[in-house]
């Protein structure tokens, strides 16, 4: 019992002093080897740290590196082109000033849908949906929450074809691909929608009934559009590139191609399935950075310098994960973690989705990362699972989207690093604004979850 005590300490001190403001890629290594500690293991603490930890981080990086690199790649070129700005700008003007709310919740779905990151979307649309909130006296205090609704929710975990990490992250445990279990994904995503916007919307009626208005904020907007951003049209090729390349490599064209090699043992004794969806997406970012450059040859004035600082800004987001990964695979490995382990499996022993929810979603909310908390809960427990749901007769797919969903709900309480960054965005503070993220962007995914399980349990995955 000592042991556990000592997980459970090192658990809660991870998830405060990342709070803080302390760097997970310190905590994490520290904090892991807190536990060993505790788990009365010193005399092996160098040897944890050097092939229990590191292989834990280093496997993270060898096998999602090149998603967190072309998608940040991808993100900046968007950026840089002026196609983000672009597709903000053309769902506000459709749907009209009366329709403000949806607009931005709309304009963030797409750009993330298509690959773009959170933080090229927050800085595309909130110059946007500022200068809108303030010309019809909405809040400025809801637009982190607009954010959020659009880029945390459901295009990050729900929909089917996300190239999202979050999305990703089952494919290898699970043998599945981006669109496991799409109908329940589908259906999770338009409650999460309509939720979302019935909340908004009813919180603008009550501020407009307040006579609240915008507030006082002093703050210069940068131009929003500019002569050279580029057409709707050349705006949206990379993201149906994205979208559609994804689909048909991993639903024709790879499942078409002899991959009898990879079960060699140059090749690791793997199979197509194991790969196919990391395959398929990484192939489709390419296909879309390089539709961006030859799009946008004369938009973007450094095509390099782009490269090179979408490239920089890939190193801390993987880095700061793969350290979460390393604190897990630890945790996984002391004495302590099988108590723990036996408690969740023995929740609901009939049916491993609701233990799955709930582990993924404890972990994302005490590292305040969903691809953190995910990775942890699956490098520990995804052989666990996908053994109990070919015991109980659970679709792997299902297994999947119910992961998935479960990093995105508790992972955004006020220590989650995207929360802190839209707010500071947006020049606003946790007090102004936490309140809507937080039903935008915990309580309603967590009532989607549940409506997954639900309907998983009864109907199976479809």
């Amino acid at each position: 019992m000592i042991g556990l005590f000592g997980i459970v300490v090192s658990l809660v001190l991870l998830m405060y002093l990342a709070y803080k403001g302390f760097s997970v890629i310190i905590l994490a290594p520290v904090l892991a080897l807190f536990a060993v500690i505790w788990s009365g293991m010193t005399h092996e603490l160098l040897g944890f740290y050097s092939q229990v930890f590191m292989s834990g981080l280093g496997g993270y990086i060898i096998k999602y590196f090149p998603l967190f690199l072309l998608g940040a790649v991808f993100g900046k070129l968007m950026d840089d082109s002026g196609s983000a700005r672009t597709i903000a700008i053309f769902f506000v003007e459709r749907l009209g000033h009366q329709r403000a709310m949806l607009s931005i919740v709309i304009s963030c779905a797409i750009l993330t849908y298509g690959g773009v990151s959170l933080f090229v979307v927050g800085f595309a649309v909130f110059p946007i949906a500022s200068a809108l909130f303030k010309e019809l006296g909405i809040p400025k205090r809801l637009i982190p929450a607009a954010i959020m609704l659009g880029a945390l929710t459901f295009t990050m975990t729900a929909l089917p074809g996300t190239p999202a990490i979050q999305n990703a992250i089952p494919m290898p445990y699970f043998k599945t691909d981006l669109y496991a279990a799409p109908v329940l994904g589908i259906i999770a995503s338009i409650f999460m929608l309509i939720t979302g916007m019935w909340w908004l919307n009813r919180r603008v009626e009550h501020s407009i009934k307040q006579g609240e208005g915008y507030g006082n904020h002093i703050e210069q907007h940068k131009e929003i559009l500019t002569h050279s951003d580029p057409s709707l049209l050349i705006a949206m090729i990379p993201i149906v590139l994205v979208i559609l390349s994804n689909l048909i490599l991993s639903k024709v064209i790879f499942p078409s191609m002899d991959t009898s090699y990879l079960a060699t043992a140059q090749f690791g004794h793997t199979s197509l399935n194991s790969v196919i969806g990391l395959w398929s997406i990484i192939t489709a970012l390419v296909i879309a950075c390089i539709a961006i450059i030859v799009l946008n040859w004369k938009r973007i004035n450094d095509i390099r310098d782009s490269i090179q600082n979408g490239v920089s800004s890939s190193f801390l987001p993987i880095f700061n994960t793969a350290s979460e990964v390393g604190y897990g695979s630890v945790i996984a490995s002391l004495a302590g973690f099988v108590i723990l382990k036996d408690f969740l499996v023995g929740l609901v022993p009939s049916n491993p989705l609701v233990s799955e929810a709930i582990l993924v979603n404890v972990l994302a909310g005490i590292t305040g990362s969903a691809s953190g908390g995910l990775s942890i809960a699956l490098n520990t427990m995804g052989e666990t699972y996908m053994n109990l749901a070919h015991q109980f007769g659970i679709s792997p797919e299902l297994m999947h989207r119910v992961a998935s969903m479960a990093s995105g709900s508790l992972d955004s309480l006020p220590h989650n690093g995207a929360v802190i960054t839209i707010i500071a965005l947006c020049g606003l503070t946790h007090k102004q604004s936490y309140y809507d993220m937080f039903m935008v962007a915990v309580i309603f995914p967590l009532l989607a979850l549940i409506g997954v399980i639900t309907l998983g349990t009864y109907f199976g995955s479809f």
